[in-house]
C-alpha cells in the first residue's frame, strides 16, 4: 500500500478527480444527462427544422458536458443557461447549480449565475405556457416563478450547505493534524525533560554517595594509619583509634542504608493520569527530595563534624559570625556538605595542617569558608585516592541554589574554599 491508500501497481484517479469513486459518479451522471438531452433534442430539432439526428447529437453533446462539473462548474452552468430556450438539460441545470454553489467559486459569481439561471428559466417557462394554458396571465406568471425558483434555489442552497460542511470538515481535519503534531512535539519535550530529570537525579545521588563515603572512609583511613603507628607504643590510644574507626564505619553504613532505602521506596501515587515518562520523572524527583533534604545533615551537626576531624588528629578552629537562624533544609544541607568535603580534602591533601572553618550569618545569606595552611611535614600522607569530584560537587550544589563558590590556593601555601548561599 502507498501513503494515499492505493495499491501499488494500480493507477490513481484519472484526470482531475480526487477519488476514483468521484470519476465513476460523474461519468454516470454525464451519461444520464446526455441521454436526457438527446431525448429532448428530438422535439427541439422538429421545432427548429433540423434533422432529428442533428438534434439528438446536439443534445447528447450538451448533456455530456456534465462530466466536467468538478473541473469547470461555471462552464457547465453557462451551457445549461444557454440551452434553456431549447427546453433541454433539466438534470444539467440542477446538478450544475449544485456543483457551482458547493465549489470554491466566489460567492458573487455564484449569485450572478444563479440569477441568470432563474431569469432564463422564468422567461422560457412563461413563453412556453402563455399560449398553452387558457388561464389568467397572472396564473402563468405565478407558475413560471414557481418553476424557476424550484429549479434554481434548492440546488443552490443545498450546494452552499454541502460546501460549508466540506470546508468545516477540512478545517477540523487540519486542526486535528496540527493538534497531533503539537502532541508529538510535547511528547518529545516531555521525554527530554524526563531524561534531564533522570540525569540530574543520577548526578545528585552521585554527589550524595561521594559526600557520605568519601568523608567517612577518609577519616577511617586516617584513624587506621594512626592506629598502625601507635599500636605497639600506646595500646590505649590504639584502642581509642580502633573504636573511632568502628564508629566511622557504622555511621557510613547507616547513612548508606538510609539513602538506599529511599531509592528503593516505591514512588508516591500520581493522582491524575500522566504519561509513563512523567511518572518516571516524578519518581526520580521524589527520591531526590527524600534523600538528603528532609533527613539530611544541617548546620547544627557542624560541631560533631569538626569533632570527628579533631579526633583524627587535625587542628581545626571554628569561627562563627552573626546569629544563626532556621534556614531551608537544602540550604543547611548544602552548607554542611561544603564544610564536610573541604575537611575531607584537608585530610587527603594537607595532613598536619591547621584548618580554620568560618561561618557567617548575614542578612539574606549564609557564608562558609574552610582554609588550611601548609602541611607541617611531620604527618604522614594518608594515601587517599582523589578523583577530582569533590570541588565539582561542591560547586554544583552551591550554584544550584543560586549561590557563589570560589576555591583556590592561598599565598601562604594552603588552600581555601569559600561559598555564599542565599537563604530566601
Amino acid at each position: 500500500m502507498t501513503k494515499t491508500g492505493e495499491v501499488e501497481g494500480r493507477a490513481g484517479p484519472p484526470l482531475w478527480w480526487a477519488r476514483r469513486r468521484d470519476a465513476v459518479w460523474d461519468v454516470v451522471l454525464g451519461g444520464v444527462s446526455a441521454v436526457e438531452c438527446a431525448w429532448e433534442g428530438v422535439p427541439f430539432a422538429a421545432e427548429a427544422g433540423l434533422p432529428t439526428a442533428v438534434g439528438v447529437l446536439f443534445g447528447f453533446v450538451v448533456g455530456a458536458t456534465l462530466v466536467l462539473r468538478r473541473r469547470w462548474p461555471i462552464a457547465v452552468v453557462l451551457v445549461g443557461i444557454a440551452v434553456s430556450p431549447a427546453a433541454m438539460g433539466f438534470l444539467l441545470a440542477v446538478v450544475g447549480m449544485y456543483t457551482l454553489a458547493s465549489s470554491e467559486v466566489p460567492r458573487r459569481i455564484t449569485a450572478t449565475l444563479a440569477s441568470m439561471s432563474l431569469a432564463a428559466t422564468f422567461v422560457v417557462m412563461y413563453l412556453r405556457t402563455r399560449g398553452d394554458v387558457e388561464a389568467d396571465p397572472t396564473l402563468v406568471v405565478v407558475l413560471s416563478v414557481f418553476v424557476a425558483v424550484a429549479l434554481t434555489v434548492p440546488p443552490v442552497l443545498f450546494g452552499l450547505y454541502i460546501g460549508a460542511r466540506r470546508r468545516l470538515m477540512e478545517s477540523l481535519q487540519e486542526r486535528a493534524d496540527s493538534l497531533e503534531r503539537e502532541l508529538s512535539l510535547l511528547a518529545d519535550r516531555a521525554e527530554e525533560r524526563a531524561e534531564w530529570a533522570r540525569t540530574e537525579e543520577r548526578t545528585r545521588i552521585a554527589r550524595e554517595m561521594h559526600d557520605v563515603v568519601a568523608h567517612r572512609v577518609s577519616l577511617m583511613v586516617v584513624h587506621a594509619a594512626a592506629l598502625e603507628a601507635v599500636a605497639v607504643k600506646d595500646p590505649a590510644r590504639a584502642a581509642k583509634n580502633a573504636a573511632l574507626v568502628g564508629d566511622m564505619g557504622r555511621q557510613a553504613l547507616t547513612e548508606l542504608r538510609e539513602m538506599l532505602g529511599v531509592l528503593r521506596a516505591p514512588p508516591k501515587p500520581v493522582p491524575a493520569p500522566v504519561p509513563a515518562m512523567a511518572v518516571a520523572a516524578v519518581a526520580f524527583a521524589g527520591a531526590g527530595a527524600g534523600a538528603g533534604v528532609e533527613d539530611g545533615p544541617s548546620l547544627d551537626d557542624l560541631e560533631v563534624l569538626v569533632g570527628q576531624s579533631r579526633a583524627a588528629g587535625m587542628t581545626v578552629e571554628v569561627l562563627v559570625h552573626g546569629e544563626g537562624a532556621a534556614y531551608a533544609a537544602e540550604v543547611e544541607q548544602t552548607a554542611y556538605r561544603v564544610v564536610q568535603e573541604a575537611l575531607t580534602n584537608c585530610h587527603k591533601h594537607a595532613p598536619g595542617a591547621r584548618v580554620v572553618v568560618r561561618l557567617a550569618h548575614r542578612a539574606g545569606e549564609v557564608a562558609m569558608q574552610v582554609e588550611n595552611g601548609p602541611c607541617d611535614g611531620k604527618a604522614a600522607e594518608p594515601g587517599l585516592p582523589s578523583g577530582g569530584n569533590g570541588l565539582v560537587g561542591m560547586r554544583e550544589r552551591v550554584l544550584g541554589l543560586g549561590g557563589v563558590f570560589v576555591s583556590g590556593p592561598t599565598d601562604a601555601g594552603g588552600f581555601r574554599v569559600s561559598a555564599v548561599l542565599p537563604v530566601r
